[in-house]
């Protein structure tokens, strides 16, 4: 990000749309409609539809803490000392809860009680979920991002918008976030993969999933469906012949990389944008991370999509040919878009900017078409995702539809970037809130 616009964009993290604690606050608009908003929140399925079920369960969380008491673990241990060891730091984290308006909906929870108020509260709540893999309730009313949950209206904040932000801090989320992805690769964590109350392999849960028994590759004869952890269970394959190459032949045509709803498309993408202040701008600079490539896609086309957490979390090559370099970008878990504001679907309305800053990682590939050329495979992780794991590497040949990478533990986002020489065009399937299939053709080039 060059010197101005970072000095720029740090103005916004500290000023935004945020108002006054005592004022009338109201969730800020993003540019979506109502019902597009609506439509991710219901078909995603990363945080409850309806706030009364968020307030019962962070509620039902701090009771518990008052019974359990537990002592921290060490990874907690070590962010309170963090935070606490400087003053910089402790005050963005006292500040970020007192900047939580003191009106409705922030200021009680449906049980009477107050909301998390204080970052000591957040430690404890952080640490009691790190051994509790995610229970299902209903289609729309779980919890699949427990930290988000925790942190809905303090990352909105000045204060949380300007903590979150900075590599130390983001240093102890990951440490933080890796000790619970351990938990839930554990075999310990298959304990909600049971057909009882909360299991994820109740009728209730496999009708929300939707298609499971045909779908994916599991076995009822075994404990748990032979999926040996959380993770296990939420990274399962498709059944072979689920989703086929439709056109496997044909190099004109580019497929879905992921099982995902279309969240924009976006052509003449500029090499530099300020992607902060407005929602579904897009800046390849920050996007690629300043990659000696950068200059190629300059003028392209972005197609970004959203995947659902009940769904499948693979990634798959969107056309065949080589890959040319893979880049890992360290970035952000919970820095929301300066312009989204107090909301408990900020990261969600974040998407769009979350390419730019948050923790990611591109692969490039060399189509066999030269018509397509080189073009860009972006997967984004997201709160709780804190895993983008590769499968392919530098130089393997690829053949489209073949299985590239994977997100763990949480739903998240991907992009497909084109340089504006690929002259794409995108099938009528795709607009905006349709969910589309993996490996399902959604554009095609012409010479």
């Amino acid at each position: 990000m060059m010197a101005q616009g970072f000095f720029a964009f740090i103005r916004a993290l500290w000023t935004g749309h945020f108002k006054d604690s005592n004022e009338n606050i109201t969730e800020e608009k993003t540019g979506f409609s109502s019902s597009w908003g609506q439509a991710i929140e219901v078909q995603a399925g990363w945080m409850p539809q309806d706030l009364t079920v968020l307030d019962r369960w962070i509620s039902k969380k701090v009771q518990q803490l008052d019974e359990k008491n537990e002592p921290f673990v060490e990874v907690i241990q070590k962010f309170q000392k963090f935070i606490e060891s400087d003053t910089s730091i402790l005050t963005l984290f006292q500040q970020m809860f007192t900047q939580v308006p003191t009106l409705a909906p922030y200021d009680r929870d449906t049980w009477g009680k107050p909301s998390v108020r204080d970052y000591m509260t957040m430690l404890r709540l952080f640490n009691s979920i790190l051994t509790e893999p995610p229970e299902f309730t209903t289609k729309h009313a779980s919890v699949a991002f427990p930290i988000n949950a925790i942190l809905s209206w303090p990352m909105g904040t000045p204060a949380g918008r300007a903590a979150f932000y900075l590599p130390s801090v983001n240093e102890h989320f990951r440490n933080i976030l890796n000790a619970r992805g351990e938990f839930l690769s554990s075999p310990e964590s298959a304990v909600v993969l049971s057909d009882g109350p909360g299991g994820w392999l109740s009728q209730d849960a496999l009708q929300a999933m939707g298609g499971f028994n045909d779908d994916f590759i599991h076995d009822v004869t075994q404990p748990h469906w032979g999926f040996k952890s959380w993770d296990d269970f939420f990274t399962r394959r498709f059944r072979e012949g689920r989703r086929p190459v439709p056109t496997p032949y044909d190099s004109r045509i580019v497929v879905n990389p992921c099982e995902a709803g279309v969240y924009n498309v976006s052509r003449n993408v500029l090499e530099h944008d300020l992607f902060w202040l407005k929602e579904n701008t897009y800046s390849l600079a920050d996007m690629l991370d300043n990659h000696p490539f950068v200059p190629l896609f300059a003028g392209g086309t972005v197609y970004q999509g959203w995947l659902s957490a009940l769904s499948y979390h693979r990634w798959h090559a969107p056309v065949s040919g080589t890959v040319v370099d893979i880049d890992f970008v360290p970035g952000t878990y919970y820095s929301p878009s300066p312009i989204v504001g107090m909301s408990s679907l900020a990261l969600r309305n974040s998407q769009g900017y979350l390419t730019a800053v948050a923790t990611r990682v591109n692969i490039y590939f060399q189509s066999d078409n030269p018509n397509i050329g080189l073009m860009c495979f972006m997967a984004v992780g997201m709160a709780e995702v804190s895993s983008c794991e590769v499968t392919v590497k530098k130089g393997d040949l690829v053949v489209q539809g073949q299985e590239i990478g994977m997100f763990h533990f949480g739903g998240s986002t991907s992009c497909l970037i084109f340089r504006p020489e690929t002259n794409i065009q995108f099938k009528d399937v795709v607009q905006v809130g349709n969910m589309i299939k993996l490996n399902e053709s959604i554009a095609f080039v012409n010479a």
